[in-house]
């Protein structure tokens, strides 16, 4: 168990303490207030998890596993990449998109996917996993799932967030991200060899973070695809895992589920900065400085370079 886990819980406090105060918001209103909530008091290292995962899985459509291979970024500067996208998301969430710092995060981010000619589909399609992936990973190893005002909450945060970086169609209910999602894979997931590439590195990087560094990196890598659906396993053409490590992989989790139902309610926040995982900036950073500011796939450019509203 993460040691930050442990640490800033309350005694005495009930479990549903969250729960709530989530109770007494609006979820189409307070959708930033609840989803803080749930991300950095209540599900701090299952929304990391899964939302590395979420992004893990888009790798598998082509046309975005292929530029992220082309650019270098993830196969070259695997750890700096993944801190980069992980800090940007977590300062627009822990700020808010109407502050200077929320706004400076955002700016960065479409800064960058402007310098590459990006279709609207693909964008849609990685908002609509960052809301259906913790859904679902909280229903399967989550110590509880979340509730229809949570989800209510996710689908317009992340539909507040598509809006500024200036994505189109938005869907407007978590149910209509996860059917844009399931139907986008079914018609896109497909083999290239780059964004296998891509795939493998990122495996590797997760097979350094701690507590995973005590372990074998091929065996974390097996324990990571035990967790990965069938049409995400056969896009990337890897191994499917035997029953036993499906068996051992969802126990791991279900046993920390069942240890975190007993715990105390958190309730000082667990910001992705302060997660081990985060390794490039030991003496800190400014959102500023974060990503890359030239294209590093000129094959890949805009040809009509913008910047989405902020």
């Amino acid at each position: 168990m993460l040691r930050s886990e442990r640490s800033e819980r309350l005694e005495g406090l009930p479990r549903d303490f969250w729960l709530r105060q989530i109770e007494r918001l609006d979820p189409a209103v307070d959708h930033a207030r609840i989803y803080g909530i749930v991300a950095r008091h209540e599900f701090p290292w299952d929304l990391n998890q899964s939302l590395s995962f979420a992004l893990f899985r888009t790798y598998a459509v082509p046309s975005i596993g292929v530029l992220l291979h082309e650019t270098g970024e993830f196969t070259e500067r695997t750890q700096k990449r993944y801190d980069d996208t992980t800090l940007l998301l977590d300062a627009m969430g822990e700020h808010g998109l109407d502050s200077d710092e929320g706004r400076a995060a955002l700016r960065r981010m479409n800064q960058m996917h402007a310098m590459y000619d990006i279709s609207n589909d693909d964008l849609r399609y990685v908002l609509a996993t960052f809301v259906v992936v913790p859904i679902r990973w909280l229903d399967a190893h989550g110590w509880r799932p979340l509730t229809e005002p949570e989800r209510v909450a996710s689908a317009h945060y992340y539909h507040d967030l598509g809006r500024h970086m200036g994505i189109k169609e938005l869907p407007e209910t978590w149910q209509e991200y996860a059917v844009l999602m399931d139907d986008y894979e079914t018609e896109h997931f497909a083999y290239d060899a780059r964004a296998r590439e891509v795939a493998d590195v990122t495996l590797r990087l997760m097979a350094t973070f701690p507590p995973n560094h005590r372990a074998p990196a091929t065996a974390v890598v097996r324990f990571s695809r035990a967790y990965m659906d069938e049409p995400l396993l056969d896009a990337f053409r890897f191994p499917h895992p035997t029953t036993a490590e499906r068996y051992a992989a969802r126990a791991a989790l279900r046993a920390r589920a069942a240890w975190l139902r007993r715990q105390p309610p958190r309730l000082s926040p667990l910001y992705v900065r302060d997660l081990p995982n985060i390794r490039s900036y030991p003496r800190g950073y400014d959102v500023r400085d974060l990503g890359t500011f030239t294209p590093t796939a000129p094959g890949r450019m805009s040809r009509c370079p913008h910047q989405p509203p902020a």
